[in-house]
């Protein structure tokens, strides 16, 4: 995808109305940048060597017990998209595919029958989704040095699979950088910042800690299913600034209203480098296309997040429904 013009434009028009915003002239831009380090420098991880789950391993009986206590009035979010073969109901991307055939019986009077459905899809990789370590690659390494020809096979990946992620419960914090710039959507192409999330974060009077999950919200959710192209073709989302910020907090996810949670076009010469930076180096995992409309229309930045993804052995990742409760 090439960078245009008016993608360019849109971005600094991000960036100029935050500096209006806040009357900072000398705010810092996304200029920083990232690299994929060699696998020696990289591994093992921090979690050890041949460890499969990554920040996953922030999820432990404390985390559960803190994000519990957030939990005051039972008010649940829905954070999910549907899955449909419509595209007026939900987004799938281009280069994927849900079907549906329904299955159902012929009635017989005074007799029960039963109804099923055969669904085709790349269930890992469609709608409000997990990516799975699996997913991404350098060359042929993955997460904590692992090769491709040791864990592919055309039956799923002996390692790194989703299955290896289990149920994530934790503190959630809700990062409106649309709210904190005072549109309803960022522009396509809008760079986010270390400086924007810091400054949402204050706004919030809010703290990241160790182990939460990071849910950004940027206004580009409103397109799913609605005006799927436009939501496709390119989107706000955070820069490799911002990424490397994020990495120092030690989130146990990073989630996001877009497709890809980073900003796409990718700055030229890179190919979504937030993906390879908490992927593939970090191990951190990545939630893309939810649906935040009704948190930020409630202001509700702080929250019991909860997910559980679907055990597909060896896949590189789960469709899921996230909620959050507050």
């Amino acid at each position: 995808m090439k960078f245009t013009a008016t993608v360019a434009a849109a971005a600094l028009a991000c960036a100029f109305a935050s500096s209006l915003v806040h009357a900072q002239t000398n705010a810092p831009t996304n200029t920083a940048t990232w690299q994929m380090p060699p696998d020696s420098e990289r591994c093992p991880s921090k979690w050890g060597a041949g460890d499969q789950r990554g920040s996953g391993n922030w999820m432990k009986p404390e985390t559960v017990l803190r994000a519990t206590r957030l939990i005051k009035t039972g008010e649940v979010f829905e954070l999910g998209d549907i899955l449909s073969p419509d595209p007026k109901e939900t987004f799938v991307n281009n280069s994927r595919t849900y079907n549906i055939t329904t299955k159902f019986s012929v009635p017989k009077p005074n007799t029960r029958t039963e109804n099923e459905e055969l669904i085709t899809t790349e269930l890992g990789q469609i709608g409000t989704q997990l990516d799975a370590f699996s997913h991404q690659m350098y060359g042929d390494s993955f997460y904590n040095c692992f090769k491709l020809d040791d864990i592919a096979t055309r039956k799923g990946f002996k390692k790194l699979g989703v299955e290896n992620i289990g149920m994530l419960m934790s503190r959630g914090v809700m990062i409106d950088v649309a709210a904190l710039k005072g549109v309803d959507m960022l522009e396509p192409g809008c760079v986010i910042t270390e400086t924007d999330l810091q400054q949402a974060l204050a706004k919030e009077n809010m703290t990241l800690q160790p182990g939460d999950i990071v849910v950004i919200n940027t206004g580009w959710g409103k397109l799913l299913g609605r005006d799927n192209a436009r939501y496709e073709k390119s989107s706000p989302g955070l820069g490799s600034a911002a990424g490397m910020w994020l990495v120092t907090q030690d989130p146990m996810m990073i989630a996001a209203d877009n497709c890809c949670v980073e900003v796409r076009p990718s700055v030229p010469g890179t190919s979504l480098p937030v993906h390879s930076m908490m992927l593939i180096q970090h191990g951190i995992h990545l939630l893309e296309n939810l649906r935040l409309e009704k948190l930020a229309e409630a202001k509700a930045y702080e929250f019991a997040f909860v997910m559980q993804p679907l055990k597909l052995k060896g896949a590189t990742g789960s469709n899921v429904a996230p909620v959050a409760i507050r």
